[in-house]
């Protein structure tokens, strides 16, 4: 039986030169890989915990030595000895080993980055794909990439308050016809705000970030881009939101401000009034986080309204945890989940929240962090849940790019058994 020999920790900068826990792990039969772990800007206040030092004369306190250190000591003495393909309970063990609800003691980071090399580790030992491991022989569907291509709200400093404007290339015929169709529009757009002498700097997550008349004149920009591209908006392209709502919350539940919208100050109903006027004016077809996330039953209004038109995506309020989804599936909440590995802070956890959403009819929408490494380690797993579609951020920043360009491997490998498409 091939077993787990060596496991260490370093500790290593993210895309916003933040540091972040990389893990290595070494089988018996020689196999050696690891795994980074990436960081969120706009986080959820029921995530797991990310373990941080704490010391301000160390990258101004976002140090993860803590986090290293378990790694390098409690979790390497727990697992050391185990068979890697034994996800499950490689990861309950570490679970139960840290004994917090929300993995403070050790940090999801530490045990994500375990998690993410053990699973690596075991498909090279078993000499298949990390996508074909995770998700068995059928898995072979490759995800609509929704292309990040204007950030706001807490990924840039501008005037837009909703924090991405995504474009999903839903007509597309494969997808590396798909990637082509939004990278062209991205380097569109920037042409069109150069031309208005607008920003083309970008954001944590590559789009651009224009000071803008508007949230709306986004959305009309980026239609323009698409247009003027060569494609259609709604057919071939489409448009997807992430509002990031809380960010915008002025009191964490249901009172809001869109200062840069022109509405001013709303609530529950009033934004729910404005999603409903946007959807029915624009090519949407998904709209992530609309309302805060304790905002419950605004969410469920929303849904109630626009759930048969739209996926509705929840992320800070379901924080990829079983507990949050199935409250959400009994309340109508959303009908889909963003999924973030590092929300939750293992891989078994992960696929757990993936299967509960597909169980209840819901779309599980796999997403990257603000805060990335260059692991492509998403990319297989959006591919082997099925999940259909996933947001890497842009077509620029190295980062956001490693997790499209493995899409491409992967469709090339599998030939004409890839599957493509938008439902």
């Amino acid at each position: 039986m091939t077993t787990i020999t060596s496991i260490r920790a370093m500790e290593v900068l993210d895309s916003r030169g933040n540091p972040t826990v990389r893990v290595y792990v070494e089988l018996s039969d020689g196999t050696t890989t690891s795994a980074s772990v990436p960081s969120g800007a706009s986080t959820g206040e029921h995530e797991a915990i990310e373990l941080r030092d704490g010391d301000k004369k160390r990258y101004g306190g976002k140090g993860v030595l803590k986090a290293v250190g378990h790694v390098n000591e409690e979790i390497r003495s727990a697992i050391v000895g185990m068979n890697p393909l034994d996800q499950a309970n490689i990861d309950a063990r570490m679970i139960e080993l840290d004994g917090t609800k929300n993995k403070s003691k050790f940090g999801a980071n530490a045990i994500l980055g375990v998690s993410m090399a053990v699973a690596r580790a075991a498909a090279m030992s078993a000499g298949v794909p990390l996508y074909r491991y995770l998700g068995g022989a059928a898995a072979r569907r490759i995800p609509v990439p929704c292309m990040n291509i204007i950030n706001g709200g807490a990924h840039s400093d501008n005037s837009v308050d909703i924090q991405e404007f995504m474009v999903a290339p839903i007509g597309a015929p494969t997808f590396r016809e798909g990637l082509r169709y939004v990278a062209e529009t991205f380097h569109t757009l920037k042409a069109i705000l150069k031309g208005r002498s607008l920003a083309t700097s970008v954001g944590d997550e590559g789009g651009f970030a224009p000071n803008l008349g508007s949230n709306e004149e986004a959305v009309e920009v980026i239609i323009q881009a698409i247009e003027k591209a060569g494609y259609r908006p709604g057919e071939d392209i489409a448009i997807a939101l992430d509002s990031a709502a809380t960010s915008f919350s002025t009191d964490g539940k249901s009172h809001y401000d869109l200062k840069w919208s022109g509405a001013g100050a709303m609530d529950s109903d009033g934004l729910i009034s404005m999603a409903e006027e946007w959807v029915s004016k624009y090519p949407i077809v998904l709209w992530e986080d609309p309302l805060a996330e304790n905002d419950w039953e605004g969410f469920a209004k929303f849904t109630a309204r626009l759930g048969k038109r739209i996926e509705v995506v929840g992320d800070d309020i379901f924080v990829t945890n079983t507990e949050y989804i199935a409250r959400g599936i009994k309340e109508a909440t959303a009908n889909s989940s963003l999924i973030k590995l590092n929300q939750i802070g293992s891989v078994t956890e992960t696929v757990d929240a993936v299967r509960m959403c597909r169980d209840a009819g819901w779309r599980a929408f796999i997403s990257h962090r603000s805060g990335e490494t260059a692991d492509a380690f998403l990319a297989d797993f959006a591919v082997a849940t099925d999940s259909g579609h996933l947001k890497s951020g842009s077509a620029s920043r190295s980062e956001r790019l490693a997790k499209y360009n493995r899409l491409l491997e992967i469709e090339e490998e599998l030939g004409s058994s890839a599957l493509y498409y938008w439902k």
